[in-house]
């Protein structure tokens, strides 16, 4: 790294960072991408990461202290459910972490005869379950008014610190404070930086808490569903357990209990990455597929269905994916779900979610590239497995599975026989071991193998650039922000001279107004979401000094984008010598 990439790299959040581990991803084997993507994921449980030794971490002492202290506070709220409500709110991943965190918990309590008391809140409402809506991350107003009913990031914490007698407002992220953005949010005289402040002065006072761990840089630059998205999973499936064996098992919460969870998890990374060959042989088939211009199905039960579906469902904003490119499917739909606005299969294409709808409308059509992958456990009912495999047989031969046991209680051959290739992770659990820990493990499991799948095959599919997600949706003020940064980073224009690209691929035009520039940036994204190769395209702009139809031509003619930088950067050089 040069010492303008260096100076660059240093103004960014830990999470806008590049990964040294990755720099090279998109020209790694699969074998060697699945290496790089391990090491990353490591970097959750390290003690400290040798270029960021001054950030506290997942382990450090502050961290499993405010842990425990949270924890305690959901103890307390168990113990007195009538007057209380747990409400995970948050935006894309987190969001659906949030979801599936408070339905299955809301289920645990049930099955306890205690009262359901989890609540859960996504940006832009059940529909960002299943596809993105960015959009709504921008709009700190609709926050603060559904705070009404339950909380929701800047604008439900900036309510609930008006309202401290009503709420105890817990952040989660990833970055120090310092770090926290200071842009103007619409309709708000307060910037996020100024909450988080604000949070910090409560925490003194135990009034409110801050939990941000540095995790280290994902391994594709800004694509917080990894490693975010896990680190999410793991602290509050934490808090809530912890919470949990205390109020109702007198098990008492120490840092010591708390550091146990953790090391649970990371003994389920452990376990995972072990089965690194049949992982890296389901990115090359998963990549092949892609490359081919065919499609990747996920074919779920229980809720490795929703870790499929929303694994799919990311794949559309970090890789600029087409709806169909990878699916996620859910026994028996959105009663499988337990989503709170129900069935939404009446919205479209995309919200027709269950097997039934796979076999139906997908399943006539497939083609021998196309790849299946079905993610189950033992105690799914095999039998239906098994006929759904079959089914899918007569179309395809590309057939695949991830399928979860326990030591004495395994997937029987007869099931494993009808795949290609199986990869079959065995888990040993007590038989004292709570049923929810062993399904919150399966499913963590099973979030790190698809997001090395969905990872790794765009990867060669060419849509990451060095180790980053070049071709992002332009759909919110953060992408917008980001997509301006990655402009800077590989063109070395300045800002201006990049965000100018950037308009000029929006719009569709080279030659921009005042007007147009000086319009609200919530008008670009808008139309930036009905664009696609936003980014390369005003990235082969900049760096070859062509004219936006040029730089359309050398992409259309290189799907991957480093080779598409390269044929434009030559095709100029041969212009200019040639002149």
């Amino acid at each position: 790294m040069d010492q303008s990439e260096s100076c660059y790299e240093l103004a960014l959040p830990v999470t806008e960072k590049s990964n040294p581990i990755s720099r090279g991803i998109d020209r790694a084997n699969t074998k060697h991408m699945l290496h790089v993507l391990k090491q990353c994921d490591a970097e959750i449980f390290q003690k400290e990461i040798k270029h960021d030794t001054h950030y506290q971490r997942l382990y450090s002492a502050p961290v499993i202290e405010t842990m425990v202290d949270v924890a305690k506070r959901v103890e307390m709220m168990l113990r007195n459910p009538e007057d209380n409500l747990i409400v995970l709110s948050g935006c894309g991943t987190s969001g659906r972490i949030a979801f599936l965190l408070a339905t299955s918990y809301n289920e645990m309590l049930k099955s306890r005869k205690q009262k359901q008391m989890c609540l859960y809140i996504i940006a832009g409402g059940d529909r960002a379950l299943l596809t993105s809506q960015e959009a709504p991350e921008d709009d700190p107003a609709l926050g603060a008014h559904m705070l009404d009913k339950a909380p929701f990031v800047a604008g439900q914490l900036d309510f609930c610190l008006n309202h401290l007698d009503v709420f105890t407002p817990v952040l989660l992220g990833f970055n120090p404070v310092p770090m926290a953005r200071t842009e103007p949010m619409r309709g708000c005289t307060f910037h996020f930086k100024d909450v988080a402040e604000r949070m910090i002065a409560e925490q003194r006072r135990e009034k409110a808490f801050i939990l941000n761990p540095v995790l280290g840089a994902e391994a594709i630059s800004g694509s917080y569903r990894m490693k975010g998205g896990s680190a999410t999973k793991i602290i509050l499936e934490t808090l809530l357990m912890a919470g949990h064996d205390a109020a109702f098992k007198e098990k008492i919460i120490t840092p010591e209990c708390i550091s146990a969870w953790i090391t649970a998890s990371e003994m389920v990374y452990e376990t995972t990455y072990s089965h690194s060959d049949e992982l890296a042989a389901l990115i090359q088939k998963a990549g092949e597929s892609l490359q081919m211009k065919a499609h990747v199905y996920y074919l779920g039960w229980q809720t490795l269905g929703i870790i499929g579906m929303t694994d799919a469902s990311e794949c559309m904003p970090t890789f600029g994916a087409d709806f169909g490119d990878i699916r996620g499917f859910i026994n028996n739909g959105f009663s499988q779900m337990r989503n709170k606005e129900g069935d939404l299969s009446s919205l479209g294409p995309e919200f027709m979610i269950s097997h039934r709808d796979f076999v139906e409308t997908v399943l006539p059509g497939l083609s021998p590239n196309d790849m299946i992958l079905f993610l189950f456990t033992v105690n799914d009912d095999l039998r239906e497995v098994m006929e759904l495999a079959n089914q899918a047989r007569r179309r395809t031969s590309n057939l695949h599975a991830i399928a979860h046991d326990r030591e004495k209680f395994t997937v029987p051959e007869s099931v494993c026989s009808v795949f290609e290739t199986v990869l079959n992770i065995t888990w040993s659990f007590s038989s004292e071991e709570n049923p929810v820990v062993m399904t919150q493990r399966w499913e963590l499991s099973t979030k790190w193998c698809l997001n090395a799948i969905s990872t790794g095959a765009h990867v060669l599919k060419g849509k990451v650039y060095m180790n980053y997600m070049i071709d992002l949706r332009v759909t919110n003020s953060k992408l917008y922000r980001r997509a301006i940064s990655i402009l800077q980073r590989f063109s070395g224009s300045s800002r201006t001279d990049c965000e100018r690209a950037l308009l000029r691929v929006i719009y569709n035009t080279d030659d921009l107004t005042e007007e147009t520039r000086q319009a609200d940036i919530h008008k670009h994204t808008d139309a930036a979401n009905r664009r696609d190769q936003v980014v390369p395209t005003a990235l082969l702009m900049l760096q070859c000094g062509c004219t936006l139809a040029e730089a359309q031509d050398h992409l259309e003619g290189h799907p991957v984008i480093r080779d598409a930088v390269s044929a434009c950067f030559n095709s100029s050089k041969y212009k200019t010598t040639t002149d």
